[in-house]
């Protein structure tokens, strides 16, 4: 069974109808970040979020780290899942559980090097899915995802191969190197922003030959 697809960095209602018309199983809504691109308003979230048919999954990602500004985020948005592109210092999960007890957690690893692999087997156990992705929160401006850069996919198996729980693998796919990333890292969905847009738009083009990547 082909990986469900995550389309990322949806601005519209459109792109969010045009997205699920060519299979997204999940689409993307970027709150506020340091850096990268997608991001909107938490109004124009909720207004996503709200026509988003079951059972298409609707990600809030959200820079927050404290849990009490993690659920008052989701709060004003309404989606099905939270995708945290940092780290929770605290490893607060149990309060966000205990407040959201319907709402899915996806903890985003920065694939960097071994310290990675270690990462994600720890908060495994917390959370409903690890979304390993490029970029690096060490940085002055932290570099939480959107990049647009592929990372080492054998560190990405590593994990993969360690943790019980579901796998989404970003960064940098495109038509042209999905089915790689597939064979390599064997995920459980995969997740895309910049490799099906043209200046920034969904390109229908670049979608079709994506879902037909991932389908062969």
């Amino acid at each position: 069974m082909p990986p469900r697809v995550k389309i990322c960095c949806i601005s519209s209602r459109e792109e969010a109808a045009t997205a699920i018309k060519y299979g997204a199983a999940a689409l993307g809504l970027v709150g506020k970040m340091p850096s990268g691109p997608g991001i909107i308003t938490d109004e124009a979230i909720y207004s996503i979020a709200q026509i988003v048919p079951p059972p298409i999954a609707t990600f809030l990602l959200t820079s927050e780290t404290i849990a009490q500004d993690i659920i008052e985020h989701h709060q004003k948005v309404h989606t099905t899942t939270i995708q945290l592109v940092d780290a929770l210092p605290n490893r607060d999960y149990l309060t966000i559980r205990e407040r959201l007890p319907h709402v899915k957690l996806v903890q985003v690893i920065h694939v960097i090097n071994e310290d990675s692999v270690e990462e994600a087997i720890e908060i495994s156990q917390w959370v409903d899915a690890i979304l390993l992705d490029s970029g690096n929160p060490s940085l002055s401006v932290k570099e939480l995802g959107g990049t647009g850069r592929t990372h080492n996919w054998q560190l990405s198996r590593q994990i993969r191969e360690n943790i019980s729980i579901p796998v989404f693998l970003a960064g940098g796919l495109h038509p042209g190197n999905v089915k790689q990333a597939i064979e390599t890292v064997e995920p459980f969905g995969v997740d895309l922003c910049s490799g099906v847009r043209t200046e920034g738009k969904l390109d229908e083009r670049k979608l079709e030959a994506f879902f037909k990547a991932v389908g062969e």
